[in-house]
C-alpha cells in the first residue's frame, strides 16, 4: 500500500493528506480511498497546521466550552483549544477555559461519558472533532450521546468530510468533496468493487488498516 500512496494538499497548501486508492472495508460501508492520516494525528507541526485551518472558520462569537475526540483526534484537539482560547472565542463555564475530552465505548458499542467527565458537558456547548465523516453515522450517535448527557453540539469538524452536513448540523472540514471528487461510499451489501469481485485491499478504521 504505501507504494500507491499519494499526497493531496488543502487549499492553503499547508497541510498534506496521504491517499491510497483502493478497495476498503470500514465498520460501516466499503470505501474506494484510505485517507491515511497518522502524521496529521501524531505530528505536532501538521496538527497544529490542521487545528489553526479548523479554528479560523469559527465565528468570534461561538459559544464552545468542551472539544470532544473522536478517531485519536486528541493532539488536534489540545491544538484547537489553544487556538480558539488565544483567539478570544467566547466560554460560558466557570473556569473560562475549554475541556478536551474523549468518550468510551460500552459493550454495545455505544459512547459513554463517565461521572467524573459528565459536568464537561452537562450544560456545555460542544464542538465534535473526528478525523472523517462518511456516512454521518458516528455524527449522529456523538450528537445523541451528547444530547443524552445534557450537552448542546454548537460544531461539528474533520480533517476530511464527504459531506457538507449531517442532520441540519454543518460540518467544518480541511479537505471536502471537492479535493477528493471521486472519492465514493458504498453500503456493504450494495457495493459495486464487491459485484466485479475486486478483493479488499484492507481494513481500516481509526487506528489504520490491515492489509488482508
Amino acid at each position: 500500500m504505501e507504494n500507491r500512496t499519494l499526497k493531496i494538499f488543502d487549499r492553503t497548501g499547508t497541510v498534506p493528506l496521504k491517499i491510497v486508492h483502493g478497495h476498503f472495508a470500514t465498520n460501516h460501508s466499503h470505501v474506494n480511498y484510505y485517507l491515511d492520516m497518522t502524521t496529521l494525528k501524531t505530528r505536532l507541526s501538521e496538527a497544529g497546521a490542521v487545528a489553526s485551518l479548523l479554528a479560523g472558520r469559527y465565528l468570534s462569537n461561538t459559544v464552545i466550552d468542551t472539544i470532544v475526540c473522536l478517531d485519536g483526534t486528541q493532539i488536534i484537539g489540545t491544538l484547537l483549544a489553544q487556538e480558539l482560547t488565544k483567539a478570544g472565542y467566547m466560554s460560558m463555564n466557570e473556569h473560562k477555559t475549554i475541556y478536551v475530552v474523549t468518550p468510551e465505548y460500552n459493550s454495545n458499542s455505544q459512547m459513554i461519558f463517565r461521572d467524573n467527565i459528565q459536568p464537561m458537558i452537562e450544560n456545555k456547548h460542544i464542538i465534535v472533532l473526528m478525523a472523517s465523516v462518511t456516512t454521518g453515522i458516528t455524527v449522529r450517535k456523538s450528537m445523541e450521546c451528547i444530547s443524552y448527557y445534557g450537552g448542546t453540539t454548537v460544531g461539528v469538524s474533520s480533517i476530511f468530510s464527504a459531506l457538507e452536513e449531517c442532520d441540519e448540523q454543518p460540518i467544518i472540514s480541511v479537505f471536502g468533496p471537492g479535493d477528493l471528487p471521486d472519492y465514493a461510499s458504498f453500503s456493504m451489501h450494495d457495493c459495486p468493487m464487491c459485484r466485479e469481485r475486486q478483493r479488499i485491499d484492507a481494513l481500516v478504521n481509526s487506528f489504520g488498516y490491515s492489509k488482508l
